[in-house]
């Protein structure tokens, strides 16, 4: 049997336990604040970085590892003793990850499968967690792919923003741009689908767009049960809590709860809570 590495990198905001727990190498993306570089998760934590953004008087920037940073890690695995290494990543229509880890591995021409989450964050984790236990039960890399497939295929990410401003600054609204019109104080819900975020509704308060969010979530299950429930914030853990409560309610699983990271918060801002929920297939 091959031994799998798995990797992957910080935008899907898994927390330390879970890393660990899951054992996969994570890859930091960069935060730009004027002319300082931090490594998302390594040199700044949310704590750290939403006080920073509060205060700062230009949007940061945000880029992706180089490829020769992707090509030091898989070579760092192989020499562990890692045969394969499946490297999974942040939507190729949000950011230039994946393609950077595509050229590492193409250079090195090893056995290194890249795969493209088509999500972030939560999304992201929910696969990384899937190929984490088919790797704990000896799956080969092929049926470990097809676990990471079937996550993807049953999983939903939606989210609600206290703004649109940093994902419109940011150049990452994708299909949501119909809600840049709504009326000040409107709270966005964001769904991300097949890797580009989408309008799934607006509402009044953000506890209204909570609750909106659960009925999307119940819409969206289209009669599945749930197999996990991951709740992510950034600057808003009262409103985190809130959800995590009624998704706990709603669906009857524990949701676990980690913080929106400093390089997808540049892009959604304080005050964001949202979840991804995979649900078992149909049977």
């Amino acid at each position: 049997m091959k031994k799998i590495a798995l990797v992957t990198d910080s935008t899907a905001d898994l927390t330390p336990a879970q890393i660990k727990s899951l054992n996969v190498a994570v890859r930091p993306l960069n935060v730009i604040f004027s002319d300082k570089t931090y490594l998302d998760g390594v040199d700044i934590q949310p704590e750290q970085f939403y006080p920073m953004l509060a205060a700062a008087k230009k949007l940061p920037t945000t880029s992706q590892p180089s490829p020769g940073e992707f090509m030091e890690l898989y070579e760092k695995l192989f020499a562990q003793g890692y045969d394969t290494i499946i490297s999974l990543h942040i939507s190729s229509g949000l950011s230039g990850t994946y393609q950077a880890a595509k050229q590492a591995a193409d250079h090195l021409g090893r056995d290194i499968r890249v795969v493209d989450s088509r999500s972030i964050s939560l999304g992201t984790a929910v696969q990384v967690m899937a190929a984490s236990e088919a790797i704990a039960a000896d799956k080969n890399v092929d049926e470990v792919i097809r676990a990471i497939d079937a996550s993807r295929a049953n999983h939903e990410v939606v989210f609600t923003l206290n703004t649109l401003e940093y994902l419109a600054k940011g150049g990452r609204i994708g299909k949501a741009k119909s809600l840049l019109g709504s009326l000040l104080n409107i709270k966005p819900i964001i769904r991300v689908d097949d890797g580009v975020y989408i309008d799934a509704g607006k509402a009044r308060s953000q506890k209204q767009a909570l609750d909106q969010i659960v009925t999307l979530f119940q819409d969206l299950s289209k009669g599945r049960r749930a197999k996990r429930v991951c709740v992510a914030v950034g600057a808003a853990d009262e409103a985190g809590q809130h959800l995590k409560a009624q998704l706990e309610r709603t669906f009857g699983v524990e949701p676990s709860v980690s913080q929106v990271g400093p390089v997808v918060g540049v892009h959604t801002g304080p005050g964001t809570v949202g979840a991804a929920i995979e649900f078992f297939p149909k049977s």
